[in-house]
């Protein structure tokens, strides 16, 4: 049952409570497997490290061991007597002497090294051994040294002989006390001048003596330590052997550091003066009997945890639910299916809360739009110069929170030329929030730039232009205006920022709240002049105000003789002196104090009607420049200043002047073109009938038309694709062909005919254009006669 109630309420706090509260409880769980692990990780590296510690020094006390059989094995091997005995050709008696004298030596080295228990040389020459004090043959010495038992002499020759050099291996060895088993340490001397063997030096150090070593050595217990020679076989161990340790040696040849096999912990190392390497067995059991204890302390730990976690979380959900339950039957007014319909407790009293937040919030929007929009209105009232207010506007400015600083008051107009850019970089505004946007920017600029003057400024929108009514402080009116322009100004500025450029009018100073209508209308007049003055300026009434009494003159300057000129300019293409002149009746027009709004356009206009007088003088108006402009008129119309208009107009005035242009080469052309044909046409007739006369030539016929020779053959190349000499030549050498045909001349006469002087010159001149002599041609014309007959009797 109380399960079920348990699970009804699962969406209320007491549920979120204890489902968090038991969340919570696996945070000391988690903390205390985290420092199980922790303290396992760092147990087991210490434990290593301790391990690690007492390899290497075992390391350090054997290797001081075999450090000493390495040197002495070095000095036997390169004494001299020893070099001298083995690589020197003497007589038997010569050596047995310098073997007795190495005998001496190694008595020496027997004092000098106590810690070595045996060490000899096998003299393979004399099959001897040489021991400190004595030869002895290698049977003796076998039997002396060797013969416990363990080895054979066959088995002790054959590992002598055939183990690789400075390797370390397990011999036995006779000892007064009893028989021990040493390790041996064999360099092979090497060979003579003649390849064969020369011997082999062997230093032996008792097994004991390791032992002793190891068992120094505190913190071995239950390991157990190996050494292991080049061929991975056990020199050592301090512990019998036992069925798993052939796997475990296997397993350490692989590689140096920490393993683990089976129930195993594996250490190894190198030696740091041979080829040995030490090894160090542990059983796991024996490894983790220290963490043992680390792990029970945890699990321990995290039941407690847990146990106290949960009583402590009953206890608290308990306690901290009664002024929850309280406070929700207070806010849903005591409704008994409060928790059953909101389910959440806390989220029921959150959403109540925002709900009063939200419509308080509301209400007071909807006040303040309503405000702003009456404020709005009564500005619009003063403006408009409506004074018939239900309430004094003294009252309702108070009303508005608006301060009244003095009686004297301004009107500053603001125009947005371009309000895309400012919300070109905000996507998702559609135009009424670009709007709203623009006046809000607006608003806070203006009013903000006035109050750092000591002076009030309230803006509204009136007839689609912003508008701000600048309330004066009591200060020196001769800095009023100074003020208007340097807030106008700093505006303008401020919103460049936004890429919003201004266009800014300012009226006069009024006083009274009558004045301000005024002053309002001051500001429009002033905006007009827009037109004249261009955009993104700072237009202020008395920069367009006109004082009777300066009795200035300002006539209409565009006489008809220059627009005729105008015209004359227009059709002749030069788009240069037709601006030109455009530009000085502008200049002459508006460059002065005050303008004419009226005049101006009318100017416009006529300018305008110019260009159309000479694109229909010029021909193929409407279906040239104008028909490819249908709305240029239009564009020009809708332009909102003088410098826009002149704009426009100067690029139509550039677009005639390149059709007007265009139109006139064609017609030269074309004019060229008819008298080059008309030319080429008389000189080919010329040549015609004067062929025969060896004086024509190139010159000839130049002077003939009142032409230079080279130009008249450069435009008779132009017009037929031939140059004039070519052109003669070729026409007299089908003359000349002609002749020939017909047989009536000779080659002198017919050359002279066609009229060249020298028949060595027509012959070339023949030879260059047929690619024959004429004698040849001549000749194919008569065989070509001799087969006709042939030819017709066949047939």
């Amino acid at each position: 049952m109380k399960m079920r109630s348990l699970w009804q309420k699962r969406q209320s706090v007491v549920f979120t409570w204890i489902v968090s509260y038991s969340v919570v409880l696996f945070v000391p769980w988690i903390i205390s497997l985290v420092i199980y692990s922790q303290s396992s990780d760092a147990l087991r590296s210490e434990i290593t490290r301790a391990n690690d510690s007492l390899l290497k020094q075992a390391r350090y006390t054997i290797d001081t061991q075999i450090d000493l059989m390495k040197r002495l094995n070095m000095e036997i091997t390169w004494n001299i007597k020893l070099q001298n005995l083995m690589y020197t050709t003497k007589s038997q008696g010569d050596a047995q002497f310098t073997a007795y004298q190495l005998t001496r030596d190694l008595l020496t080295y027997q004092t000098s090294y106590a810690s070595i228990d045996e060490f000899y040389v096998m003299w393979e020459k004399e099959a001897a051994v040489l021991r400190a004090g004595n030869v002895r043959d290698l049977e003796t010495a076998f039997a002396t040294i060797h013969d416990t038992g363990a080895m054979t002499y066959d088995q002790w020759i054959d590992t002598i002989r055939h183990s690789e050099s400075n390797q370390f291996l397990l011999l036995p060895r006779m000892d007064s006390a009893s028989p021990q088993t040493a390790i041996a340490y064999l360099t092979h001397l090497p060979k003579d001048l003649n390849g064969r063997e020369t011997g082999t030096v062997v230093v032996m150090a008792d097994v004991s003596r390791f032992q002793k070593a190891i068992e120094s050595i505190s913190g071995f217990s239950g390991a157990q330590v190996l050494i292991l020679n080049r061929e991975n076989e056990v020199l050592l161990s301090n512990l019998p052997a036992t069925v798993d340790q052939a796997r475990l040696v296997q397993r350490l040849a692989d590689g140096d550091g920490m393993m683990q096999d089976g129930d195993y912990e594996l250490f190894s190392i190198p030696s740091s003066v041979s080829d040995l390497k030490y090894a160090l067995v542990i059983p796991s059991r024996i490894y983790w009997e220290k963490a043992e204890y680390v792990r029970k302390f945890a699990y321990a730990s995290i039941a407690i945890s847990l146990l106290g976690a949960g009583v402590l979380t009953w206890f608290f959900v308990r306690r901290n639910y009664s002024p929850i339950q309280e406070l929700v039957q207070a806010v849903s007014d005591k409704s008994a299916n409060a928790e059953r319909t909101y389910g959440n407790e806390l989220s029921f009293i959150q959403r109540a809360i925002s709900q009063e937040r939200d419509e308080k919030e509301s209400m007071a929007l909807q006040l303040q739009i309503h405000q702003h929009a009456l404020r709005s209105n009564m500005l619009n009232r003063l403006m408009k110069g409506r004074m018939d207010s239900p309430i004094p506007y003294e009252e309702a400015f108070r009303s508005f929170g608006m301060k009244l600083l003095s009686n004297r008051f301004a009107v500053i107009l603001l125009v947005v030329e371009n309000a895309d850019p400012l919300s070109s970089g905000l996507p998702g505004i559609d135009g009424q929030g670009r709007t709203k946007l623009t006046q809000f920017i607006i608003t806070n600029v203006v009013e903000e730039l006035a109050g750092r003057r000591q002076h009030a400024g309230y803006v509204a929108e009136i007839d689609d232009m912003i508008v701000c009514l600048v309330n004066f402080a009591d200060t020196e009116p001769a800095r009023f205006q100074e003020d208007l322009y340097a807030i106008a100004t700093e505006a303008q500025l401020f919103l460049l920022r936004f890429r919003t450029d201004l266009t800014i009018s300012i009226g006069g100073v009024h006083e009274s709240f009558s004045g301000i209508a005024e002053a309002y209308r001051e500001a429009v007049d002033a905006m007009e002049y827009k037109m004249i003055l261009g955009k993104r300026e700072i237009i202020t009434y008395d920069d367009i105000r006109i004082d009777p009494a300066d009795n200035l003159q300002f006539g209409y300057y565009y006489p008809l003789q220059l627009e005729q000129q105008i015209i004359n300019w227009i059709k002749a293409g030069e788009f240069d002196q037709a601006s030109r002149s455009m530009d000085e009746i502008m200049r002459r027009n508006f460059n002065k104090p005050v303008g004419s709004l009226t005049l101006a356009r009318c100017l416009i206009f006529n300018l305008v009607g110019t260009m159309v007088k000479a694109i229909n003088e010029i021909g193929g108006g409407e279906s040239s420049v104008l028909g490819g402009n249908p709305l240029w008129m239009d564009k020009i119309i809708a332009c909102d200043t003088i410098q826009e208009m002149q704009r426009e107009l100067f690029a139509l005035l550039k677009e005639v002047c390149a059709f007007a242009e265009a139109k006139r080469d064609k017609n030269v052309s074309e004019e060229r073109a008819a008298s080059l044909r008309q030319l080429a046409a008389r000189v080919i007739r010329h040549i015609e009938e004067e062929y025969g006369d060896a004086s024509l030539g190139v010159n000839s016929i130049g002077e003939k038309f009142n032409l230079k020779g080279s130009y008249l053959s450069k435009l008779f190349k132009n017009e037929t694709g031939e140059g004039l000499p070519d052109y003669i030549n070729k026409f007299r050498i089908e003359r000349a062909k002609g002749m020939i045909r017909d047989r009536q001349c000779s080659i002198g006469e017919i050359a002279r005919l066609v009229g060249y002087n020298e028949a060595a010159t027509f012959i070339r001149v023949f030879k260059k254009y047929e690619g024959v002599t004429p004698g040849k041609f001549k000749e194919m014309i008569g065989a070509e006669c001799i087969l006709e007959p042939t030819r017709g009797s066949i047939g």
